[in-house]
């Protein structure tokens, strides 16, 4: 769920009321909120940590790379997703960073993950980025290439959703 009014105000205030809009339409299901941190500073991330809050959402590896070292020493439970697109020369990075790749695309980008996971000796949880409007300045694997990515990828690597 994006609300920019979350983070652009009082984040801690904009936090609960995401999370009651969430509830109450929840219905018996469980919901993860990922909250959008990208171009915000530490100084606006630390008061939803420190409500509790512990799933962020990033855009760029940099930008990751240059928050969330300092964050998970204090926080060491929380659980950092890449949403933006990534760069097979960006990998070991990632890899390093993140628990959660959410936009794997293409084959070449699933090798490189495999091999770095493999390499560095952890596991991080992939999700298939599909552009199912097949919008060309949207990122995603096109539906119909879906099937053989999926082919491609090793299992282990992918696990399924809770």
């Amino acid at each position: 769920m994006n609300d920019e009014r979350s983070m652009d105000g009082d984040p801690l205030q904009g936090l609960r009321a995401v999370e009651a809009r969430i509830e109450a339409s929840a219905k018996g299901r469980k919901i993860v909120l990922v909250a959008v941190s990208k171009t915000k500073p530490i100084a606006a991330i630390r008061p939803l940590l420190d409500a509790g809050h512990r799933v962020f959402g990033e855009n760029r590896v940099q930008e990751a790379a240059a928050k969330y070292p300092e964050l998970r020493r204090d926080y060491p439970d929380l659980e950092l997703h890449l949403i933006g697109p990534l760069q097979t020369n960006k990998v070991r990075d990632a890899v390093a960073l993140f628990d959660v790749i959410e936009t794997l695309d293409r084959a070449k980008l699933a090798d490189a993950l495999a091999a770095e996971m493999t390499r560095q000796g952890k596991s991080v949880r992939l999700f298939i980025q599909v552009n199912t409007g097949e919008e060309a300045q949207k990122a995603g694997i096109a539906p119909q290439e879906l099937a053989s990515l999926i082919g491609h990828c090793p299992v282990s690597n992918f696990k399924s959703r809770d």
